[in-house]
């Protein structure tokens, strides 16, 4: 025991020391560094050419372009498929013959994609090219050099192979010949072996027109992505990175290959399904973006999206990848959480701390210390000796509690996981095919191969109740360090030459393993819910920190290891904006940073800007100084706590915006040319952005700040959310003091709310609504409200309530909801909910009335816009008990 106790102690030690010595670039890669990037950046690639007797449309329906690729100097062979589906997305793929078995991702896209299969239409065919057609959408494959282009509804969109950038590298026996990196590399000691030689692939892909392109998480860089130039490019390979640097193109914890790319008028994106290492350059040149991509395995499965608006691109990837898992209400509301509450005392002294000082929150989250050694799903007794007490005692306030599961497996016989992992065969393996050993938080680790259907199934089983003891149907899950972080491997992850199942490289399946881990646990809690809740379940609540395409059906993410830094604040905005457009909508960035200790002034401009994330948490290094809500006295706590109120109040409009994501995949937080694509001056827009389309925010990035720029997009009207008073400039210096930050209401818009202080989401659920009516310059706005029961599945067999609200001047209607295709109908009961109060903004007229359904008259009144203001710019309906569940009327008068 003593020698554990050392390790464990060398372990921590050195990786707290490092990490106190902040981000160090010379442990990380660079294109340099990497074989497979010297050998295609910027370089012209071999002619590679369409056999044009090979063309030909396959199958009855016209769906399948296939043709052969030649590559005549290598004297080797390629195939070449193309189709069209009717979401509004093309598929171009080239591989090699299916018996050299380079590795294909067989499990992000939905199964159901290819039963949307478009018809091609032929154009035109020569012996030089092909014009093919679906929809509003042409595509030209030009035979020599390969090349094909998109254009939609004439305009042209996306280019590929333009500048004779592409390269699809043959696997080969090693054979003598000099090939930079093609067969073996070292950086930092650290060999990998790379026998299946080379097999990089290089893509170049241009966007017409377009000055703007967006995605590629996960970075802390601006939204609107800069050109690379002679710098680094961007580089998507999943890393623990601790204290990041900002405005930087260093890969972070996730990746997802997805572009979008915008001018006025058109939207377009791609995404190219490849879980390998990827490095990407982009170039602003006179006439649009180019980019070069270049993968270092894997194959060629390129989807590209024909938009034409922001909103249609995001829902033809979500087509295929699938959208965000429906929430549970606590889950957006706030999360407290630190590495590490020490024991059971301080989570029952902070969980009271939160009611003594009357702030709301959701979640108490323990870290990696509650463990006993590091081994997860087990509990130090010595400091958590009663956790079905501690867990059941705080859910009697309507709360849940959180605890972290890491991917490494503490390498100890009598630990039960991994002596049971191991006789099973479930670990990755090395090179030579014996377990996969490596450091980190417990010492000397294994990794289960998550990869493997089996393992996952497996891992799944042990979050039952009847497994992970102490545990309980209030606690949730915490994924961290699932890149995944290897201490002593290459760049502090696995070796790439390690094996999974199937014999498949980890080179080919890193960006995944995290989304598989995340996947295994979520299950977990799927099948646990079921087990205690019978047919309609409990919806898991997984936060993990890598991800990959596919993660938004799974769970949260959160930016991972930031600092307490005005510039982590100011670029968690952009980060953030990045993931909602790139299908990931469901994240946040921890409020006051993990790294350092805020003062009082950025620990409350964070927390006024962390109440729009969509995944609201606070969290902190075990180093730094404590920062509960109330520890920096008055008035801090009176800012926060009325910062962290309104994020309750909104979440009747947030659970809203989260079923819009679960249905169709719009993010959560938008760009502003998001919903306001034609004004080119905020194409680049990153310190602004919108909570749906309804509410837009400016948050104050900056020390002492007295005054906030903010930018007010034509065409709309925009009150402020605690005055209510119209802003009439499209651009202003608005006022700051402490208690706020600027935020607006939009003209046409109603925004649901709940304006009750509660202790949590729980207690909310009966309370009733607010809503706020901000009228556009015809007096026109709408809106909706969805419902159901916070928790379960039973909304996937209607039990919801989705309401329509609609104002045209005079009538004041709330109808039922159109279901999208595919959604039932919804049937639940709501009879106890009801609307007290209506709020007008930009209503015109004195001396209005209301005429409710059962002919009762109430005057409007001046009022306050919300309980907690004073205010003379809103017309006030106060108590009209409008139930939200049935169809209804209200007439305005004189």
């Amino acid at each position: 025991m003593a020698q554990s106790h050392v390790v464990l102690l060398v372990v921590t030690l050195f990786f707290v020391l490092n990490q106190a010595l902040a981000f160090k670039e010379h442990e990380f890669k660079k294109c340099k560094d990497t074989g497979f990037c010297r050998r295609n950046r910027g370089k012209t690639g071999p002619t590679f050419n369409v056999l044009p007797d090979t063309v030909q449309l396959t199958d009855l329906g016209m769906h399948t372009f296939g043709a052969t690729l030649v590559n005549q100097a290598a004297n080797k062979q390629l195939q070449l498929t193309i189709k069209a589906y009717t979401d509004g997305a093309v598929r171009i793929k080239v591989d090699e013959d299916e018996s050299v078995g380079r590795y294909k991702i067989s499990d992000i896209l939905l199964p159901e994609v290819e039963q949307r299969l478009a018809s091609w239409k032929i154009i035109s065919k020569s012996a030089h090219d092909i014009w093919l057609q679906f929809g509003k959408a042409q595509l030209n494959v030009k035979y020599t050099p390969f090349s094909a282009s998109l254009t939609v509804d004439g305009k042209p969109a996306i280019q590929l192979n333009s500048r004779n950038l592409f390269n699809f590298e043959h696997r080969r026996e090693k054979d003598g010949a000099e090939c930079d990196g093609c067969w073996e590399e070292t950086f930092l000691q650290h060999q990998d072996s790379k026998p299946k030689g080379p097999e990089a692939i290089s893509l170049d892909i241009f966007f017409p027109g377009a000055d703007h392109v967006y995605g590629i998480p996960e970075r802390a860089t601006n939204f609107s992505l800069p050109a690379t130039g002679e710098g680094e490019p961007y580089r998507l390979y999943n890393l623990d990175v601790f204290e990041y640097l900002d405005q930087s193109p260093f890969g972070l914890y996730g990746t997802i290959p997805v572009m979008l790319a915008h001018k006025a008028g058109l939207t377009t994106g791609v995404f190219w399904l490849n879980a390998a290492e990827m490095f990407v350059d982009v170039a602003h040149l006179s006439d649009g973006t180019s980019t070069q991509w270049i993968a270092e395995s894997g194959i060629v499965d390129l989807f590209l999206f024909v938009g034409p608006t922001p909103g249609d691109v995001i829902k033809q990837y979500s087509a295929l990848t699938g959208t965000t898992a429906m929430p549970q209400l606590f889950s957006i509301g706030y999360h407290q959480c630190r590495w590490n509450y020490r024991d059971e005392a301080d989570a029952h002294a902070v969980d009271a701390g939160f009611d003594q000082h009357e702030i709301p929150y959701d979640v108490l989250w323990l870290d990696i210390e509650h463990t006993n050694g590091k081994r997860y799903l087990t509990w130090d007794s010595s400091v958590f000796p009663n956790p079905v007490a501690m867990q059941e005692d705080i859910a009697s306030r309507g709360r849940k509690m959180v605890t972290i599961v890491d991917p490494h497996v503490k390498r100890d016989p009598s630990y039960y996981i991994f002596s049971e992992a191991e006789k099973a065969g479930h670990y990755v393996k090395n090179k030579g095919g014996g377990d996969f050993d490596g450091w980190c938080w417990p010492g000397s680790s294994s990794y289960l191969d998550v990869t493997s259907p089996a393992v996952r199934q497996w891992w799944a089983e042990q979050f039952d109740l009847s497994k992970y003891q102490g545990s309980t149907k209030h606690l949730y899950i915490w994924n961290d360090m699932n890149e995944p972080s290897v201490f002593n491997g290459p760049e502090i992850t696995m070796h790439k030459d390690n094996l999974h199942y199937g014999n498949v490289e980890h080179r080919d399946v890193h960006n995944l393993y995290g989304l598989y881990y995340h996947m295994g646990t979520a299950e977990g809690l799927k099948l646990r819910g079921y087990r205690t809740y019978g047919e309609d379940g409990d919806r898991p609540f997984v936060l993990s920190r890598a991800f990959f395409s596919g993660t938004q059906q799974v769970g949260p993410i959160w930016t991972g290891d930031n600092a307490a830094d005005w510039k982590h604040l100011a670029v968690s905005i952009p980060m953030l904006l990045t993931l909602g457009v790139t299908g990931l909508p469901f994240s946040g960035a921890d409020v006051g940073g993990f790294f350092g200790n805020p003062d009082a002034e950025l620990l409350t401009r964070w927390y006024q800007v962390g109440i729009y994330y969509p995944f609201f948490r606070g969290h902190a290094h075990l180093e730094t100084q404590r920062r509960e809500p109330w520890l920096f006295g008055e008035p801090t706590t009176t800012h926060i706590r009325e910062a962290i109120r309104a994020r309750y109040a909104l979440l009747p409009y947030m659970y809203t915006l989260f079923r819009a994501a679960n249905t169709s995949g719009l993010p959560v937080v938008r760009p502003l040319w998001f919903e306001f694509p034609h004004q080119k001056d905020i194409f680049s827009e990153e310190k602004q952005f919108l909570l749906g389309a309804g509410l837009m925010i400016a948050p104050v990035t900056t020390p002492g700040a007295t005054t906030v720029e903010v930018k007010f997009p034509g065409g709309a009207r925009w009150y402020d959310v605690m005055s209510g008073a119209e802003q009439h400039s499209s651009s202003v210096k608005v006022p700051v003091t402490m208690q706020t930050i600027p935020a607006f209401y939009r003209g046409g818009h109603i925004i649901p709310r709940r304006e009750r202080p509660r202790r949590s989401t729980a207690t909310m659920a009966n309370d009733p609504f607010t809503l706020v009516i901000a009228l556009d310059d015809k007096l026109h706005a709408r809106g909706d409200l969805y419902v159901d029961d916070g928790r379960s599945f039973a909304f996937l067999r209607g039990q919801y309530v989705h309401r329509d609200f609609s104002f045209d001047g005079s009538k004041l209607v709330n109808s039922k909801h159109a279901a999208e295709a595919g959604v039932p109908e919804g049937v639940m009961d709501v009879s106890g909910l009801v609307i007290e109060r209506v709020v007008f903004l930009g209503l015109k007229g004195k001396s209005l009335k209301a005429k409710l359904p059962d002919g009762t008259v109430i005057p409007l009144e001046a009022g306050p816009l919300n309980m907690r203001t004073v205010s003379t710019h809103a017309s006030v309906l106060r108590k009209p008990n409008l139930p939200i569940g049935s169809d209804w009327t209200v007439e305005i008068t004189k």
